[in-house]
């Protein structure tokens, strides 16, 4: 049987994790595929010491590879939407079959590569742009294909996973962990992505896109950071019987999609509330299994390098046949079920309102949240902090739309008592 010969662009962390576990169990794969691959090109501005590259053609020219009649698959490991988006585009246009780990890619300009890899008759694969070496895209694409996902839910960034639990488990402030995170090559010099959500909210749309057999609409995902919450905040959620997580959330509702990342409080019983570290954890409920879940390594050179290998392995055995799975799991996407506004959103709040330390106080917290119909379902009442004059007042409540929780707050931040800005975190109770 002719070898299915494999390109190789990129060998950075990912690509040369990818070239390492290749070689190293390469008769096993051939074994599982049932029939032989091979890496033939690879395409790197150097060449990594890590990788013994000696039986193979190395060239800086990544369209090289997209354009040598010789290569079946071309791998995509070089990250960003410039010339990776040429690159794909140009290996699909030479009839190359495709596989990334480029979330950002797929996430923005997936409907177009799609469309392109399709009319060409070519097989895009992306398992590991979603989550590193778990496996969640082929769960939803094909595991959980006789079910209606209602909703998904995930720890999708392992640097804010791992802040987060620095920060809960010795009380450390954000700064403080992110400064490690940096040192420790969690996080980027510039961390916007991984912080702030834009990251998490990457992989979110693709899953999205997946269970809903929605286009990818990754302008329409709400984002929010993690480098507002203190350890008071960290601190309170635990005494009340939660943890916070950053966390991406999509749901199905009558009126549209939920799209939305952003520090969330989850009950503490939850497993994914006790997903630690840099692991990554997406919680998926579909209407005949209920929730199930899917937890691993998010990142790495080797666990990703797993899920670019078992897609290489996909394409391998179907290179001379039509391709059966659907790029985003539906044939046919539809476009009647719109990505809802922030505002339209319907969840449990946790509010730290900080408060002068006078009579009244809460009665007048407590009117604002009759006045906007929202059910308060625990209060807590501390102490000041020392040197502090101000009194952390805690609210729990209970599921309200986000609008009229936005309303309530300008109302509660105009109270003359009420000293800083209201802090908000939306709570979740993945209960299935």
């Amino acid at each position: 049987m002719k070898p299915v010969n494999v390109g190789l662009c990129g060998l950075g962390t990912v690509g040369s994790g990818t070239f390492n576990v290749f070689n190293r169990n390469i008769d096993d794969i051939c074994r599982r595929a049932g029939r032989p691959i091979r890496i033939t090109t690879v395409a790197a501005k150097s060449l990594n010491p890590s990788c013994d590259t000696s039986s193979v053609t190395v060239t800086d020219d990544v369209f090289k590879v997209t354009r040598d009649p010789e290569v079946d698959v071309v791998v995509e490991l070089i990250g960003g939407y410039g010339i990776a988006k040429d690159l794909v585009l140009d290996a699909i246009a030479n009839g190359k079959h495709v596989v990334t780990a480029n979330k950002a890619l797929i996430a923005v300009h997936g409907n177009e590569i799609f469309k392109a890899a399709e009319e060409k008759g070519v097989t895009v694969a992306y398992e590991a742009a979603v989550a590193g070496g778990i496996p969640i895209i082929k769960a939803l694409r094909e595991g959980l294909v006789a079910n209606q996902v209602n909703w998904l839910a995930g720890i999708i960034n392992g640097t804010g996973n791992f802040i987060l639990t620095e920060m809960r488990d010795k009380g450390r402030d954000f700064a403080d962990v992110l400064k490690e995170a940096q040192e420790l090559g969690y996080a980027e010099a510039d961390p916007t992505f991984d912080v702030e959500g834009i990251d998490a909210a990457h992989k979110l749309t693709i899953l999205a896109s997946i269970a809903f057999g929605i286009p990818l609409q990754f302008e329409k995902a709400y984002t929010e950071g993690i480098s507002k919450i203190t350890p008071a905040d960290v601190s309170y959620a635990e005494e009340l019987g939660y943890r916070i997580k950053h966390l991406g959330v999509t749901r199905k509702t009558e009126k549209g999609i939920e799209l939305r990342v952003h520090p969330t409080l989850i009950p503490e019983k939850r497993l994914i509330a006790n997903v630690n570290g840099v692991l990554n954890a997406v919680l998926v409920e579909g209407d005949a299994v209920g929730p199930t879940m899917y937890y691993g390594p998010g990142a790495g050179d080797e666990a990703t390098g797993s899920s670019v290998i078992a897609d290489i392995v996909d394409v391998a055995r179907e290179v001379e046949t039509e391709h059966a799975v659907p790029h985003l799991g539906f044939a046919d996407r539809t476009t009647d079920l719109p990505v809802l506004d922030i505002e339209d959103v319907v969840t449990g709040y946790y509010l730290r309102i900080d408060c002068k330390d006078e009579v009244g106080v809460m009665a007048k917290v407590a009117q604002v949240m009759s006045e906007g119909e929202i059910n308060i379902e625990a209060i807590i009442q501390k102490e000041p902090a020392e040197g502090e004059k101000d009194v952390p007042l805690i609210l729990l409540t209970q599921p309200v739309l986000e609008k009229n929780m936005n309303d309530a707050i300008v109302k509660l931040e105009a109270l003359d008592a009420v000293t800083n800005p209201v802090t908000r975190i939306r709570m979740e109770a993945l209960d299935g």
